[in-house]
């Protein structure tokens, strides 16, 4: 089983910047899909970005201004936000695949990490 534990989120004022980790068991960054997601109240929960054998790719509302990076050796999954957004409040949730290239279908979920930025 797989097991996924994020860190790091809070409160920030527009413009601010927050790191996401995402810790996974052991080997489980290593050639696997792996992503965070976003739900907003009220709303579905959306990709932010995500990461496998084909590269990274970013949701439009939050390229430029999010990096998704990985550090196999400590099986740790990053999401470096910078110039936050009030729209880019809500709960964050890292995410991994069975398989080397992302299909749309999570197989393993954190429990979430609250990001809230404010005017």
């Amino acid at each position: 089983q797989v097991q996924l534990v994020e860190f790091g989120g809070g409160s920030v004022e527009a413009g601010g910047s927050l790191r996401l980790s995402c810790v996974a068991s052991s080997r489980t960054t290593r050639g696997r899909c792996m992503g965070w997601f976003r739900q907003a109240p009220g709303k579905e929960r959306e990709v932010v970005a995500q990461s496998d054998a084909r590269g990274t790719r970013y949701s439009e509302s939050v390229e430029g201004r999010f990096t998704i990076s990985k550090d196999n050796d400590k099986n740790t999954l990053y999401l470096q936000m910078n110039s936050l957004k009030p729209e880019d409040t809500g709960t964050y949730f890292c995410a991994a695949e069975r398989r080397t290239e992302c299909s749309g279908f999570t197989d393993y979920w954190g429990q979430g990490t609250q990001v809230t930025v404010s005017l």
